[in-house]
């Protein structure tokens, strides 16, 4: 390797059990803000638990990631989206309710916002506008709290309607 050459580690988070087998998981999550500087996040309300993500998930088989967050971000939220910059990529390994365990390889992406188009499937998600620091408490996943502590020291900002 020459000198000149950086190596990039891709940060992770949550615990992996050694010798555990993880299924991998590649996903993609947008950060739009609104005009007001709030970023977007999904409350997840179900019986027993709510939380906060990052709009955005998995990657289907033969999907890049600005498609997957397109589709992702409409089925949550009802908006359109248009994937910007690439913010962060991180790992973080999950436990879902089922006892599945997940290598959740993500993409974090800035997002501008386009038109409301009724495309919403998730009932349970529920769209919200927070300043970035109090999402950085709610956020359920620490590799999505970290993408959007990059995107702060980054100082930029997409415009939205």
């Amino acid at each position: 390797m020459e000198l000149s050459e950086t190596i990039e580690a891709i940060p992770q988070f949550g615990v992996c059990e050694a010798g555990t087998p993880y299924s991998v998981r590649p996903c993609a999550f947008g950060i739009a803000v609104n005009d007001g500087g709030h970023i977007a996040l999904v409350r997840i309300a179900r019986e027993t638990y709510v939380n906060w993500d990052l709009p955005g998930g998995m990657i289907d088989p033969g999907e890049s990631e600005a498609e997957a967050l397109a589709r992702e971000f409409c089925e949550e939220t009802g908006w359109t989206v248009t994937p910007g910059a690439l913010v962060a990529r991180a790992e973080q390994f999950t436990i879902t309710r089922t006892g599945e365990r997940r290598r959740n390889q993500c993409g974090f992406f800035l997002c501008e916002l386009g038109a409301m188009n009724g495309g919403k499937i998730e009932d349970d998600h529920e769209l919200v506008w927070l300043d970035p620091h109090e999402a950085l408490t709610r956020l359920r996943h620490p590799a999505a709290a970290w993408a959007v502590t990059q995107w702060l020291r980054m100082g930029r900002v997409c415009g939205s309607p």
